[in-house]
């Protein structure tokens, strides 16, 4: 017996919702709709979905609210927001509460399909320990601690430690970094990498820990042991 996978499309617009149904469901996947942000909670609890796409702009209870309640109930839970909100602060605001992706309205079916196949197949290749040097990430209890001590993360912080760590020894450039992280719509500054850096070796060296984050002037950043003394 062939279990589809299941998709929760939580959207006010039910042109959408049936046009993402129908294309979704020849795809072949399972497809539940909701028009309200509660519709879509009740759902999500009763129908158990593997990702939801999720509109920002949901009437009364808002797409950033039923996604803290999502991720909160389940942190594993894929969820890419729909929006019109393409100012980049906005972009980092749904990333910082949870959401795993995001794309941009007017729905180019094509694109929204690439993102569900991409984060299905991450969801489902997630490994359960990522460990380097006193280093170790548990991707799927979204922990991570430097030897004994943890350290707390947002959502992009660990993302963008994940990338690293899964990759030792590899220089990511910028652009290399904002593709991976932030996703390919974001088109803001990229300088903002720098910042979300300078914050992972701040809590990474919470403990006096030597730096683990290092920079490749001109190229990029990497994950890599310091080079011993003597």
């Amino acid at each position: 017996m062939i279990v589809l996978k299941r998709i929760l499309i939580i959207d006010d617009d039910e042109g959408i919702t049936h046009f993402l149904k129908v294309g979704l469901s020849y795809e072949g996947y399972a497809v539940d709709t909701a028009t309200t942000g509660e519709e879509g909670l009740r759902m999500a609890r009763e129908q158990m979905p593997d990702l939801v796409v999720l509109d920002w702009m949901l009437p009364e209870l808002s797409g950033l609210e039923v996604l803290r309640r999502l991720k909160s109930a389940n942190e594993k839970l894929p969820v890419i927001m729909l929006t019109g909100k393409d100012a980049p602060d906005d972009q980092v605001m749904g990333l910082e509460a949870g959401a795993d992706d995001y794309v941009l309205k007017p729905v180019r079916f094509e694109i929204l399909l690439a993102r569900i196949r991409a984060r299905m197949r991450s969801y489902e290749g997630q490994p359960e320990v990522i460990t380097y040097a006193d280093l170790r990430m548990e991707p799927l209890a979204h922990t991570a601690f430097r030897g004994s001590r943890e350290i707390q993360l947002t959502g992009l912080e660990y993302r963008l430690l994940q990338l690293l760590a899964e990759n030792p020894e590899r220089v990511f450039s910028k652009s290399s970094i904002l593709d991976r992280v932030w996703g390919e719509d974001f088109f803001g500054d990229p300088n903002v990498v720098e910042v979300y850096i300078k914050q992972l070796r701040q809590k990474l060296e919470a403990g006096g820990e030597p730096r683990l984050i290092q920079t490749i002037r001109g190229v990029g950043y990497v994950l890599r042991t310091p080079p011993t003394e003597g």
